[in-house]
């Protein structure tokens, strides 16, 4: 059975995965983003990755072509332009540079716009009409379907809800404004909420003697897991920012459905019971018990690969059917 490339780019890590037709997921490679200082550093490391998951297929199983999901990503240029999360100049032409090095057709597509196409394989999204798919990772994704069509805007961008501003925050924010939810809303944004905690409050914390880079997201939810007060504080709070703006996304699309995906949706319940209440709680009387807030799926940032892998898919059948 054929297969296809699925690369997710994040800010954090980098995961790659052979996905056949079915959708199944047959293998996998992750590479650690952070790790490298520059595009030419990445790309080294991700060409290796692409070599070492390909070698691992059998000839059945070889790749015919390659689906990329990354943030500020360009499907019609091919290009990532102005990923303040990646370690890239400001314009990268990913597509040209991997279809050169690998002689496959690889198509490009936002993070985000990757994780709405997977969550309408996994959860069945495809009967919903108006559903968003929010990406909770090293920053805040979003996507926003309405009339089963997904919002890209004029110059296929639309859904950096991530860099819409929260009247609490004073933080910085990577792309240089002050004030965005996603320094609130991510798996940085809950870290600086945790040392900001740590720093106005005497309470006990396995964290207490830690520095911030000492520190990830996925130990702040173990240690919420385990009742540490600071760590399920800094939960409350992201899940308050979060419920509070989603009311206004609701009043603007009024969706059926909020999906959360990516790493820091992996909290499941201790970080949803608090965005539904505190939606809930913003919403307007007519809205009111009409809107769920769900987890895409059970596997961290499954729903980006998948979307990644369906427009190759997507791609190839149509190619057939042309020369058919």
């Amino acid at each position: 059975m054929a297969t296809v490339l699925s690369i997710d780019i994040g800010g954090t890590s980098t995961k790659l995965a052979a996905v056949d037709e079915a959708f199944n997921v047959l293998d996998t490679v992750s590479v650690s983003t952070q790790d490298f200082k520059n595009e030419d550093a990445f790309f080294a490391g991700l060409f290796q990755a692409i070599e070492e998951i390909s070698g691992r297929l059998t000839k059945e199983h070889k790749f015919q072509g390659i689906g990329i999901g990354a943030p500020c990503g360009i499907p019609e240029e091919g290009v990532i332009y102005g990923a303040v999360n990646l370690p890239f100049s400001e314009r990268v032409e990913i597509v040209k540079l991997v279809e050169e090095r690998f002689l496959l057709p690889t198509l490009l597509t936002k993070d985000s716009y990757a994780a709405t196409l997977g969550v309408q394989v996994q959860r069945g999204a495809e009967a919903m009409a108006n559903y968003v798919v929010l990406t909770l990772g090293t920053g805040l994704g979003c996507g926003i379907v309405v009339n089963h069509q997904l919002v890209t805007g004029a110059n296929g961008q639309a859904g950096e809800w991530g860099h819409t501003a929260i009247a609490r925050s004073n933080r910085t924010c990577h792309c240089g404004k002050i004030g965005c939810l996603e320094t609130y809303v991510s798996a940085t944004g809950i870290k600086r909420t945790l040392f900001q905690l740590l720093a106005d409050s005497n309470e006990s914390s396995v964290f207490r003697d830690l520095t911030f880079n000492q520190v990830t997201a996925e130990e702040i939810y173990q240690a919420a897991l385990m009742a540490d007060p600071l760590a399920l504080e800094a939960f409350s709070i992201t899940g308050e920012v979060l419920g509070a703006k989603l009311a206004e996304l609701v009043a603007i699309f009024e969706p059926e459905a909020i999906f959360l995906a990516g790493g820091l949706a992996n909290a499941g319940e201790i970080l949803i019971e608090k965005v539904a209440v505190a939606m809930e709680e913003q919403l307007l009387s007519i809205y009111k018990g009409k809107v769920k807030v769900l987890r895409s799926s059970s596997a961290t940032n499954e729903a980006a690969i998948i979307g990644a892998a369906s427009i190759v898919w997507n791609h190839l059948k149509s190619s057939s059917k042309c020369l058919s």
